[in-house]
């Protein structure tokens, strides 16, 4: 992809969906269970990540980032994992502790953030993602606390720690946009810590003090060490009131479940008393005005709803997913790092999807986002991600989605080839995609589900749903069917009320209530995802010859594409001069290599990334005559343009996943 055009007209410019500058007119807020700008109207967030290095570029690089996110239409940059220590991060590294900012980065920050900022590019601020506590901190057992997970829960010392560091860095002022970060409108989120749960770690078996493993590297899901152990005993001793062992989780099963219930109360109660702590020193003392997370849903194999418990009294809910997330391990021979995946398309499982494990969390009344959700690469099935979380994240009415990563090194360093699993900017399906998908998904395209199905679930149901099996996932709510989420909204709506009312199963086919949205599938194959509404018209998965959707028809040769039709006038699509046509399929390093399963990679490759092209014909019904040109990675002309009558448009002469359509009226 082309992120830096120096020459040749910008054809596809999606920079029209941002209001510059971001926060012109106040702060963004909650109302009626959305987010809504100052004067009350609807934003929806088209977010992407940067992590580590990536937010903060260089001075020189700054304003040519921030104008490429612009032209995709990205209106939210979530600055994440900057917690690190210089040079990953900010924390400036000559210092024995991990409590001073260093000010070349800072300054890097600032400078980046005023760049966004003046091209209508909101920021999520991230506190607490990796910060690696050091001795000089005054903290127990330092080195063996890796990222500090379920501790900055509760344990004083490093809690007085997050609140210093939030205290330092929202009352800093940007010099370039003159605001404190707590007084600046273009901060739209400030997250308190990244998916973070003691409930979580209880469960997983993270409570039991052995702390990490010596052979562990990644201690960002060690075991806590024998310290903090002793502590939280002696805490929920003291709640108690009698001196209990706590469960590990292999006495899940057989423990009474009046003691299971309790010791769960505790750990919420402790969950819920730190996000209250942190939001009111945010909000009362610092006098934040942005909108404020506590930290995301992302454990797609267990119960959320412990958790949601003290979330859902914040701002905005959050969740994170990802669609066959790699599966890592090392290989005994070589020491290597090696990774696995399934490596299926998600349209074949609806039951399964993300749109369900992400919906799953969404709270009546509250504004819902999902800050991290992808397809990792190198899945070959990565072109079906985002038109059918756009398509659906509209028909549940969501209210924002960050893609993760955009990317995670400095812009001088950005190659074209995949150096992780998780950015998309060198992806040309993916890059082209978030355009398009930016255009629908902040419009509106797809109206809300017609019908609202609210579950309400009581305090035993909580607590004994983390002992439900994965097999009731994604949902954890015995009874209820997982393709509700294809057909209508779905919503939390008390979870210390009566016991979920289980609405009775709906037969047939996957049909949006609204009519506009299908997911066909069969025995868990050839699915597809239908999308057809005034504005945005797409075909996704296995498309059959002569599969259509609204004035869209295709007849391709790939065995699995995506293809998305938007308007880019506003009109609808049978009345619109300008249209914009993404063909989505596979992508891969030059030089990759499959194992024989297609699981793994034998040979990463090298830059720069191919496509696969969708070759065949597209069909636009009712276009009498069109002119086409195809484009490349940075939305300028490549090769001549076409004029095409009849509505037949030839995929594949020209090697590209997009193509501006002008149409003759």
């Amino acid at each position: 992809m082309v992120w830096r055009p120096t020459e040749g007209q910008v054809l596809l410019d999606a920079s029209f969906l941002l209001e510059a500058p971001a926060g012109k007119n106040g702060f963004l807020r909650a109302e009626n269970g959305h987010i809504v700008r100052p004067d009350g109207s609807r934003f929806r967030i088209w977010g992407v990540n940067f992590s580590f290095v990536a937010s903060l570029p260089a001075k020189e690089e700054a304003p040519a980032v921030a104008a490429h996110l612009a032209r995709f239409g990205v209106n939210c940059v979530r600055v994440h994992h900057h917690d690190w220590r210089v040079p990953r991060g900010l924390i400036d590294s000559k210092f024995p502790d991990s409590q001073h900012f260093d000010a070349d980065r800072l300054d890097r920050l600032d400078f980046f953030i005023s760049e966004l900022k003046k091209r209508g590019i909101y920021t999520d601020l991230n506190l607490n993602v990796a910060r690696a506590f050091q001795a000089g901190d005054g903290v127990k057992d330092a080195d063996k606390l890796g990222f500090g997970k379920t501790v900055t829960l509760y344990d004083n010392r490093i809690i007085e720690l997050e609140q210093d560091f939030a205290r330092q860095y929202l009352t800093h002022r940007n010099p370039y946009t003159g605001n404190e970060y707590r007084n600046e409108p273009a901060i739209a989120i400030v997250e308190i810590v990244n998916e973070n749960s003691i409930i979580e770690s209880w469960v997983r078996g993270r409570l039991l003090g052995k702390g990490p493993d010596p052979k562990q590297t990644d201690l960002t899901w060690s075991d806590i060490p024998a310290s903090y152990e002793k502590n939280l005993t002696a805490m929920y001793q003291k709640w108690l009131g009698a001196p209990t062992p706590r469960l590990r989780p292999d006495e899940f099963k057989a423990a009474d479940p009046a003691r299971f219930r309790k010791e769960a109360a505790f750990y919420m109660e402790l969950e819920d008393r730190f996000y209250q702590r942190m939001q009111t020193y945010l909000k009362k003392d610092l006098g934040v005005q942005s909108l404020v997370v506590g930290t995301s849903i992302h454990n797609g194999g267990l119960s959320p709803y412990p958790l949601l418990n003290s979330l859902a009294k914040l701002d905005v809910v959050d969740a994170h997913t990802y669609w066959q997330h790699p599966r890592y391990g090392v290989d005994a021979a070589t020491g290597r790092r090696t990774f696995e995946i399934e490596n299926t398309p998600m349209v074949d499982r609806p039951w399964r999807s993300t749109i369900n494990t992400l919906g799953r969390v969404a709270v009546a009344g509250k504004p819902f986002i999902i800050t991290e959700v992808n397809h990792p690469y190198p899945n070959e099935y990565a072109a079906e991600m985002m038109p059918i979380a756009a398509a659906y994240g509209n028909f549940q009415d969501w209210d924002g989605i960050f893609w993760y990563s955009f990317e995670h090194n400095d812009a001088s360093n950005w190659n074209s080839h995949f150096p992780s699993h998780f950015d998309i900017r060198q992806d040309p399906v993916k890059m082209t995609q978030l355009a398009a998908t930016a255009i629908l998904f902040q419009r509106g395209d797809i109206a809300p589900a017609r019908q609202t199905i609210v579950r309400t679930y009581s305090r035993n149901q909580v607590a004994d749903s983390l002992k439900l099996p994965s097999g009731e996932g994604p949902l954890f709510t015995p009874g209820m069917s997982a393709s509700t989420a294809m057909r209508h909204a779905i919503r939390v709506g008390s979870l210390d009320g009566p016991p979920t009312a289980v609405p009775p199963s709906e037969s047939g086919p996957l049909v949006s209530d609204t009519g506009e949205l299908k997911w066909l599938v069969e025995d868990n194959r050839d699915g597809l995802v239908a999308i057809s509404s005034a504005r945005s018209a797409g075909l996704v998965g296995h498309i059959a010859p002569g599969a259509q959707a609204g004035p869209l028809q295709a007849s391709i040769e790939n065995p699995f594409a995506a293809i998305l039709l938007v308007s880019l006038d506003g009109k609808p699509l049978t009345e619109s001069s300008r249209l914009l046509l993404t063909t989505g399929a596979r992508t891969a390093n030059t030089g990759m290599k499959w194992n024989d399963a297609h699981t793994t990679l034998v040979e990463t490759g090298t830059g720069p990334m191919m496509i696969e092209p969708v070759r065949g014909r597209i069909t636009l019904r009712g276009f009498p005559k069109l002119s086409v040109q195809p484009l490349d990675g940075a939305g300028r002309a490549l090769g001549s343009k076409s004029t095409i009558s009849g509505g037949n448009i030839p995929l594949g002469k020209t090697v590209t996943p997009w193509y501006l359509i002008e149409v003759a009226r």
